[in-house]
This record gives C-alpha cells, sequence and structure tokens, in this order.
C-alpha cells in the first residue's frame, strides 16, 4: 500500500497518478477528514474499471498500517518568501509524523516532499532512525526537470538533445545546477553558453517557484510527476538513477546533514550514492550550500 500524507495539490496529483497507473492500493490522508475522503472519491474514477486497486481517504493515521511506502507531502504553513520561513512549524509537524509512522509502519521507505526539503529529511531520518537508504528527499530531480526545461528554451533545443543536466545541493537559493557534465549531442555545452549566460540560468533555476507563483499558486505537477517516477521505481521493482537528498555518512566528505546528490534507487530505497566529478566552482559552491543546510539544521536546536 501506498499512503501519502497531505492530500492537497501536490498529494491529491500523486495519488492521481498512482491510483490510475494501479501501482498499489493508495490511502490519502489529511488532518481535514472530508478533504482527504472528497479527493479520494474523485481519484477513485480513475481508476481502471479492469483493476482491484482501492484508494481511500481518512485522517486516521492507523489505516496507514503496514503500508510499503509512504509519502509526506503535509505542510503545517505556506511560504512566501523562503522555504526556510516556516522551518519551525514543519519541523514540530515532521516530528509528530514521524512517531505515527514508526507506530503504524515502521519499514516503510519514505518520500518526504514538505519543504524545507533537506532539514526535514535529515530531522525525520535522525528522529525515527529509520535507515538512510529509506528516507528520500524529492526535490533535486525537479529542480533537474527544471534546469533541462530552461536549458532547452534558452539553446532552443529539444530537451532529448541534452544529457546529463543536474542539479545538487540545497532545493533552496543555494541550489547548484552543474554545466561541467552536460553533452548537447556529444558536445560539452561549454562551447554554447558563456559565464555570464550560466550564471542567468543558475538564477532562473533557483527562483523557478517564486516565478510560477506570478501565475498560479503553487507548484504541483511537476513534483507529482517527479514523485511517482521514484514510487513507480520502487513498487514494481526496477532501477532509477535520479538526484534526491539523502543523509550523507562521509560520501562527498559530508556528514550530519541530507543534500541533493545523485543517486541510483531500487525497491530497497536508495541503492548508490553516486560521486561525479565537478569542476572548482562547482565544488565550491556545493560545500556552500552543504554549510547553509547545516546552519539551518542547527537553528532548530536554539
Amino acid at each position: 500500500m501506498i499512503s501519502i500524507i497531505g492530500s492537497g495539490r501536490v498529494g491529491s496529483a500523486i495519488a492521481f497518478l498512482c491510483a490510475s497507473e494501479s501501482l498499489d492500493d493508495v490511502t490519502l490522508l489529511n488532518r481535514t477528514r472530508s478533504k482527504a475522503i472528497g479527493e479520494a472519491m474523485d481519484i477513485s474514477n480513475a481508476i481502471s474499471p479492469t483493476s482491484d486497486i482501492m484508494i481511500k481517504g481518512t485522517d486516521d493515521y492507523s489505516d496507514i498500517r503496514n503500508s510499503n511506502l509512504v509519502v509526506i507531502s503535509a505542510s503545517a504553513a505556506n511560504y512566501q518568501k523562503s522555504r526556510l520561513d516556516v522551518i519551525h512549524e514543519q519541523a514540530s509537524m515532521i516530528n509528530d509524523i514521524g512517531k505515527k509512522i514508526m507506530k503504524y509502519c515502521p519499514s516503510a521507505t519514505i518520500l518526504m516532499i514538505t519543504n524545507p526539503l533537506d532539514v526535514l529529511t535529515y530531522v525525520f531520518q535522525k528522529n525515527t532512525q529509520i535507515p538512510k537508504n529509506k528516507v528520500i528527499g524529492v526535490a533535486a530531480s525537479l529542480d533537474s526537470s527544471r534546469f533541462l526545461y530552461l536549458l532547452s528554451t534558452k539553446l532552443g533545443i529539444k530537451r532529448t538533445k541534452i544529457t546529463n543536466a543536474i542539479v545538487i545541493g540545497e532545493h533552496g537559493d543555494s541550489m547548484v545546477p552543474v554545466y561541467s557534465n552536460i553533452k548537447i549531442e556529444g558536445k560539452n555545452i561549454s562551447n554554447l553558453l558563456n559565464n555570464q549566460e550560466k550564471e542567468s540560468i543558475t538564477n532562473e533555476v533557483r527562483t523557478y517557484w517564486k516565478s510560477l507563483r506570478n501565475y498560479k499558486s503553487r507548484s504541483q505537477f511537476g513534483i507529482a510527476k517527479n514523485t511517482y517516477d521514484i514510487i513507480k521505481t520502487i513498487t514494481i521493482d526496477s532501477i532509477t538513477e535520479a538526484p534526491a537528498s539523502v543523509v550523507l555518512d562521509g560520501e562527498y566528505g559530508l556528514k550530519n546533514l541530507a543534500i541533493g546528490v545523485p543517486v541510483k534507487i531500487s525497491k530497497n530505497g536508495i541503492e548508490e550514492i553516486q560521486d561525479i566529478n565537478l569542476d572548482e566552482n562547482e565544488s565550491r559552491l556545493f560545500k556552500q550550500s552543504a554549510k547553509i543546510i547545516q546552519t539551518n539544521i542547527s537553528s532548530l536546536k536554539k
């Protein structure tokens, strides 16, 4: 069973994708019971008539009992200027959710979506002591999708011609688009973009969510699809490679934080943390990003 905690725009979009593709039974949990039930009723009409899966809306955590996978998309408050605006409220909520997950489905793989993503991925893993490979923060893959879109748009080429366009680091203002490994039809991107153009695209990737809010209230479909792709990988026992926020224990020379890095994901969660080459500037920015995350984690202890 796939349980989704939080049935707002993102949680319900993930539930829709899982149910319409008949991945597994889905439980939508929300603090407002009527909201969860209503979304489940609506999504149930998208299930194939040849499928045996069920979807349920609830506010009762006992309904997530024995879930194989839990997605956390709940939010205690909305942010406007920075994902860190609500760090204390979100951390408190995540601690409470963690206790309930440990009570009802301690063996589940956890996909964290709630912001500030990296801080909460770390807080959840440390407080629950669920193995690090089974707690995955989903955001860097979304940032990478946005990076790819911007590159494709700026260069006027199809995104299928671009490979190795990923974003690492914090899911926030210090995220690091990695240009040094990008290939366009086998050629290095450095021949197509100068430093000023790279800086402009980097700023657009970092502020993409703010630009999006000029047109709609919050992002929804991008993060839902990126999360669904990981759910599908775990559920059908396949392998995928994508950047994700994970708790590090010496990888990239870092400990005691979660940060976006390239990983290989399987039915067991994080199968491998992949080491990639970064140029001098990217390495410097990545270390700065890690320091920012560590500072934000430390702020919760004050």
